[in-house]
């Protein structure tokens, strides 16, 4: 992954629309998704630790999906254990 210049986040994404995207198995670590329109995208598999979903269009179901969650901030703002 590449480091974005002065974030915490490894990749921005932010406010990118992913709708339908396949991001089965997906590295999105520490990955900035915040407001992005993840509607209908494959999460399964997906390693999510630490990405910020804050804003993002996105079920819970496909959330459930994901292989890792933890320290992600979710949607609601509220932070994954």
């Amino acid at each position: 992954s590449h480091l974005v210049e002065g974030s915490p986040f490894r990749a921005s994404l932010r406010g990118a629309t992913l709708k339908g995207a396949d991001l089965s198995r997906a590295e999105l670590s520490f990955a900035d998704l915040s407001a992005a329109n993840l509607d209908q995208a494959d999460l399964g598999r997906a390693d999510l630790r630490g990405a910020n979903l804050a804003g993002a269009v996105v079920s819970d179901l496909q959330l459930a999906e994901a292989a890792y969650l933890r320290g992600a901030t979710m949607p609601d703002g509220t932070v994954h254990e």
